[in-house]
């Protein structure tokens, strides 16, 4: 429950700074977000929720402002710098390492929560080598073009920077035997998720991204989270009668 109000508080769903929901309605922006606690007397809120509506969940920290950049920021945030090691460890406790539940249990148990009527989206790659969170209600139209060209594309550069430094290394003559296997292997690994992202740019997210799809939160998560095939990560049952 709280790493899923600390997610609503990184969409601006939720704020440290007032209770009850802050941004609800279609569309809704930070500017709305800082609006709405203007008028509730928040001058300065104590955590700032993410501008573009693009959160990256992924395997390690290629973006610095990814989900659990984020969650630590929170973190510090509601309890403060002093205790920030001491509730991270207390958190990890409970659920392992924080960066393994974002990647690979966070979403199942949001669809579970929400009963498969998920309001935070989870984009991914097939075998989920990129996978990044929007909020449903503040989704707009260039949502698929931001998360295309500042993630995605992004992503795969990083990706092909990592290949180049693993290929130097698999030849370095002053790196040991086992540093120069692991980089080849690691290098094997690479490619073939540059290649499953550049398949899955093409054919999937490019094309949505040009589509410039509108929704209609009136008309619910059975009929919208469809409109982007296999963009967004499977929810077995969604299509179930309610």
């Amino acid at each position: 429950e709280f790493l899923s109000y600390a997610v609503g508080c990184m969409f601006g769903r939720y704020s440290l700074d007032a209770p009850g929901l802050i941004l609800a309605n279609q569309g809704e922006t930070l500017a709305d977000y800082l609006a709405t606690l203007k008028r509730k007397g928040v001058l300065e809120p104590s955590f700032i929720p993410d501008k573009d509506n693009v959160i990256p969940v992924l395997d390690a920290d290629w973006f610095a402002d990814d989900i659990v950049d984020r969650f630590r920021k929170f973190l510090r945030a509601t309890f403060g710098e002093a205790h920030f090691r001491e509730n991270l460890a207390f958190v990890e406790a409970q659920i392992g390492d924080i960066r393994k539940y974002f990647t690979r249990g966070f979403y199942d148990d949001h669809v579970k929560r929400y009963k498969k009527r998920p309001i935070y989206w989870m984009f991914s790659s097939p075998t989920g080598t990129f996978q990044a969170l929007i909020y449903m209600h503040r989704y707009r139209p260039d949502t698929v073009s931001v998360l295309l060209n500042d993630y995605l594309r992004e992503f795969i550069r990083k990706l092909e920077a990592e290949r180049t430094r693993l290929e130097k290394l698999s030849d370095d003559p002053a790196a040991t035997q086992t540093q120069r296997t692991r980089a080849l292997k690691d290098v094997a690994t690479v490619i073939k998720q540059i290649a499953e992202l550049e398949e899955w740019e093409r054919e999937v997210i490019f094309p949505l991204a040009q589509a410039k799809i509108e929704i209609d939160l009136d008309d619910g998560v059975k009929r919208n989270y469809p409109l982007f095939g296999a963009a967004l990560k499977p929810i077995k049952g969604l299509e179930a009668a309610d």
